[in-house]
């Protein structure tokens, strides 16, 4: 069994975890508690509980001032506390089964600037590839110290989340010291990550709207800040069952990338990568918005503190609040408030359903909300209400970019100067993903991928049983 190459779920059972063997998904839940670590939690990576239930939340409406239902998924339950996890599988599981990677030989360089590190981390070691994580330096402590406990190695790198291309450097470093053995998994390139979110993610959105008969049964919204592009692929998907629902791309203000040409730094941890990444489907996007880093950071510790959470007790379930204290990370508060602009640009009611997603949790972030007690200041009941008000209640329309013919042209051709100018992508694939062809084939490969896991699985077994 050591020899082995380890490998997990197919797409389609990380969609219907109810189609797994039962006797492996028995054992995957046992040990989901008393073995987080073990390759069985592979079979663990779904949006849905032991239940076979979709993780969600509707916001109440007391928090967001809209009407329009904001309906919320949730990665907490991701086996390392993450959906991202999903991603550096999937990409992880291409590339086992095809054998263009060797646990006996390869090292794997994760470039990220965070949860995407955290899972290749857990998915790397878990598969028993020598792995590497390159982060930011600015990063949150608690990123650092998972990625270790996981068992690779970090590199930190200058800058902040919006440094990517110190990271792209690092891993071309890594790559010409030792070619051949050196295997780079960039979540900024590999369709295996624009996969999951497109089959896995987005069919879970839909099946979620059509089952749980919230709001009209459609989806009028999706609101998704990029980092890599891959959760808002789901947009894809959703779109070709529901051709009137908007792709809302969403970036910091403070580098507004592809909504300004713009750049900068900035602290919503897991977004706002300060280019348009080879995998994002820009094109297929309908808006993009940008919200602030400073509101998103705030508007998580009003959710999470125990004063802000008292403030809301006030006027929302203790129930709903303490809820909420569990499910939402930066990137996620700043999901949401985007999601509550998109409802008032567009005027959407009670029947109109918008998709966001929170992809970690708090836990990740409490060196970021230590940060902010020292610079404010405990929060108290005053300035609780004052967050409420100017955060949730406050958010405006502005910053917010219709995606014309033009426009979307404009944000395509952003790619040019990262993808061929710097990491060696030809103009002529570059003019292809113009094509919705050219989507479309990469979303036929999850069916193959299928088959070859399953033949893989038939030759060598499963990991543990």
């Amino acid at each position: 069994m050591s020899s082995k190459k380890v490998i997990g779920p197919t797409f389609e059972e990380m969609l219907h975890p109810e189609k797994i063997d039962p006797k492996v998904r028995k054992l995957a839940l046992q040990k989901f508690k008393e073995d987080p670590l073990d390759p069985i939690n592979f079979f663990n990576i779904t949006w849905k509980g032991p239940d076979n239930k979709i993780k969600y939340v509707v916001l109440p409406k007391e928090l967001t001032g809209v009407d329009a239902n904001i309906i919320v998924m949730y990665g907490r339950d991701f086996p390392t506390g993450s959906h991202k996890v999903g991603a550096t599988y999937s990409i992880m599981a291409e590339k086992v089964i095809r054998d263009e990677v060797d646990p006996s030989y390869h090292t794997l360089v994760w470039p990220s600037t965070g949860n995407y590190g955290i899972g290749g981390a857990w998915v790397g070691c878990r598969m028993k590839f020598d792995s590497v994580v390159i982060l930011p330096e600015e990063m949150s402590k608690e990123r650092f110290d998972i990625i270790r406990s996981y068992g690779a190695r970090v590199i930190a790198t200058p800058g902040c989340e919006s440094n990517v291309k110190e990271i792209y450097d690092k891993a071309k470093e890594l790559k010409a010291e030792n070619p051949e053995k050196v295997r780079i998994l960039n979540q900024f390139e590999e369709f295996g990550n624009y996969r999951f979110h497109y089959y896995v993610t987005g069919n879970t959105m839909l099946e979620l709207v059509k089952n749980e008969k919230i709001g009209n049964g459609r989806i009028a919204a999706i609101v998704s800040g990029v980092g890599s592009a891959g959760t808002i692929a789901c947009g894809d998907r959703v779109k070709q069952e529901f051709p009137e629902t908007k792709v809302v791309t969403l970036e910091p203000i403070q580098c507004p990338t592809i909504s300004m040409n713009g750049y900068g730094g900035h602290d919503i941890q897991g977004i706002g990568d300060k280019h348009v990444t080879w995998i994002h489907h820009v094109t297929n996007s309908d808006a993009v918005i940008a919200v602030d880093d400073m509101e998103s950071k705030k508007g998580l510790q009003l959710l999470t503190d125990e004063v802000g959470k008292s403030f809301l007790k006030e006027f929302i379930s203790a129930e709903q609040v303490e809820e909420m204290a569990t499910i939402f990370g930066i990137s996620g508060v700043a999901n949401v408030l985007g999601a509550i602009k998109v409802a008032k640009e567009y005027g959407y009611g009670p029947n109109d359903n918008i998709l966001t997603i929170a992809t970690d949790t708090v836990e990740r972030y409490r060196s970021v909300m230590a940060d902010l007690d020292k610079r404010f200041g405990k929060m108290d009941r005053t300035e609780a209400k004052a967050r409420f008000e100017s955060i949730f209640m406050g958010v405006k329309t502005d910053w917010f970019f219709e995606g014309t013919l033009e426009n979307r042209r404009r944000w395509h051709n952003l790619k040019y100067y990262t993808w061929v100018e710097q990491q060696g992508k030809t103009v002529e694939e570059l003019n292809e993903q113009l094509k919705e062809e050219y989507w479309e084939k990469q979303q036929a490969m999850v069916k193959e991928t299928d088959k070859l896991i399953m033949e893989y699985r038939e030759r060598e077994g499963i990991y543990g049983l």
